[in-house]
């Protein structure tokens, strides 16, 4: 027998359609209902609610073949025979992040095919697998974040089964997986949550409505995301969780929901006996996001640092519109290298006020932060989606890579930075309805005037070259110069694996010297320095000798130091 139940606490009547049979749902007064009935896998099923004919899909659906607005179908967990029995788990330490979209990362935009790409992720270096969003949306394509079925696994990628295929291969070549969910907001399309019970506040964030995580009816809402994550991290094998815009999580109940999810991980680490990470995405600058349980934090066990990617982007290009604006310089830079955050309590220009707190320099190990140069929102987010290798100097994103895989930080890549991809990553969607996807390209056109960057060119994201176009070319690996780039990242990764100096994560033991004039700055790692000339004449760092380890330029003993090329980077051991 199949179980049936659902949380519909606004319904007077629940029944369930399997094929052409309709049954009722017993109720048991705490907007629960449910029922067992004689159901095999692949069976579809609809919800009817109270005496309204036309079905919905089942919000805890695990499969959704046919889309968003049809009907759910039967899927049994267990049919799944794993292959991963002998996979340890990673401990978060020592991560190096790898960002991919699925439906971007190789022609076909299917798991199966992605996993034919997984020898690249090894010989590359990297240890985690981070996925763009993967439950069901309305639409074929999409970036993953208008999600309104959090339990189903897109379809057209390869449903539920496909998922737990590219977690077992990825376990089988020693990666671990992160899975990147929203439970902030809900896609403008195939939401039906609001015809069951309270899972939406009357307020809104920059995506729509929030989610009820402190009004009437909250308990069950919370539980539904709870239970979601869970299902990922136990029943699909997945290694940890990249929590999207966890600032727009409006809850003022205690404990705070990331604490309550934080403590039922810490629980399910327990029964399974193998790690499981949580990070957040978080604009607060606060460390809150990090900061134990037991003191007051919510307990997880990373945050993304926006603060480290504007630091270098803001060098690196020369931009300074937007969020740009008080970064650039090599002060600013410092700071974020040794204190994480530059808004740490200071006047934030783009926001016109006080932001951040300051971190625990002594007590907060760096690679509790994730540092990056670029990732899907930070090039997506632009007017034609073009990543760094279009509007740097190639010279200087050489000099970004040392910096970044140098850094204390954890550090993650953007899926084809690793070899400078010529392509470009536009926002896409594919709403089948003509108002949302009008909507869409009004919207994205309206926020980008706000930065003073030219929408003449940008592409509609409706049409489908915006989908299209930001597939990555696997052919310019070996092409120059790509494989140039290639071979640089390849040898900063076992450069941070093989350095223990590379590895300490105590902020306390990084310092940094600079010239702003000169625009030349060391980084002190132990008996390693990170040294990295800006300029486009050579310049000579003074007092710094030693032995070459790596680099990006050449790089001359003089009288009074060692002389940089232009823009380029070194490692130097002057132990």
């Amino acid at each position: 027998m199949t179980p049936f139940r659902v949380w519909a606490p606004l319904a007077h009547r629940v029944r369930v359609r399997l094929g052409i049979e309709v049954h009722d749902l017993a109720g048991s007064g705490d907007g629960w209902w449910a029922t067992s009935l004689d159901a095999e896998p692949g069976t579809d099923y609809a919800y009817l609610l109270d005496e309204d004919e036309h079905g919905l899909p089942d919000p805890r659906s695990r499969w959704q073949p046919r889309g968003v607005h049809e009907a759910s179908r039967v899927y049994d967990d267990a049919a799944y025979r794993w292959q991963d029995g002998s996979w340890p788990g990673r401990d978060w330490p020592g991560s190096i992040v790898y960002e991919l979209h699925i439906g971007t990362f190789t022609p076909e935009g299917t798991f199966d095919a992605a996993i034919e790409r997984l020898n690249h992720l090894v010989d590359l270096g990297v240890t985690d697998v981070e996925l763009l969003p993967v439950n069901a949306f309305n639409g074929v394509w999409n970036w993953g974040y208008d999600g309104v079925d959090w339990y189903a696994v897109h379809e057209p990628y390869g449903g539920p089964d496909g998922l737990k295929r590219f977690v077992d291969a990825c376990h089988s070549q020693r990666l671990a997986v992160l899975l990147d969910v929203v439970y902030n907001h809900l896609g403008p399309s195939g939401n039906y949550l609001t015809r069951f019970g309270p899972y939406l506040a009357t307020q809104r964030n920059a995506w729509g409505e929030v989610v009820n995580l402190d009004g009437p009816g909250a308990q069950e809402v919370r539980r539904y995301i709870i239970d979601n994550a869970l299902m990922w991290l136990r029943d699909f094998h997945i290694d940890g969780l990249r929590l999207d815009a966890a600032h727009a999580l409006v809850d003022t109940s205690t404990p705070h929901l990331l604490a309550e999810l934080s403590a039922h991980v810490d629980d399910l680490e327990a029964e399974l006996g193998q790690p499981r990470t949580l990070v957040a995405e978080s604009d607060l600058n606060d460390p809150v996001m990090i900061t134990p349980r037991s003191e007051g934090g919510y307990g997880l066990d990373a945050q993304w640092d926006d603060d480290m990617h504007h630091a270098l982007h803001a060098i690196l290009t020369g931009e300074r519109q937007g969020y740009y604006v008080d970064f650039g310089s090599l002060a600013a830079l410092a700071k974020v290298y040794t204190s994480a955050f530059l808004h740490d309590g200071c006047y934030s220009t783009f926001r016109g006020r006080l932001h951040g707190h300051p971190i625990d320099r002594v007590r907060t190990p760096a690679y509790r932060f994730i540092a990056y140069l670029q990732d899907h929102d930070q090039v997506g987010n632009r007017a034609l989606g073009d990543r760094l290798a279009e509007i740097t100097p190639p010279r200087l994103l050489d000099v970004g890579a040392v910096l970044l895989l140098t850094s204390p930080f954890t550090p993650m890549l953007w899926m084809g930075e690793e070899w400078a991809a010529s392509t470009r990553w536009p926002f896409f969607t594919s709403h089948p309805e003509p108002h949302l996807a009008e909507a869409a390209g009004r919207g994205r056109i309206e926020e980008f005037a706000t930065y003073g960057w030219d929408t003449a060119e940008m592409l509609d994201p409706e049409d489908p070259l915006a989908f299209q176009t930001a597939k990555l070319n696997w052919s310019e690996l070996s092409a120059a110069p790509h494989r140039n780039v290639l071979a640089l990242y390849r040898r900063l990764i076992e450069l941070r694996r093989s350095e223990p100096d590379l590895q300490n994560p105590r902020l306390t033991a990084v310092a940094v010297d600079y010239d702003e004039p000169a625009r030349w700055l060391v980084v002190h790692r132990g008996g390693l320095r990170i040294a990295a000339n800006f300029d486009e004449a050579p310049q000579v760092v003074p007092g710094l000798a030693g032995e070459v380890v790596l680099a990006t330029g050449e790089v001359k003993a003089v009288d009074n130091g060692l002389s940089l090329d232009g823009q380029s980077a070194a490692v130097i051991r002057v132990g």
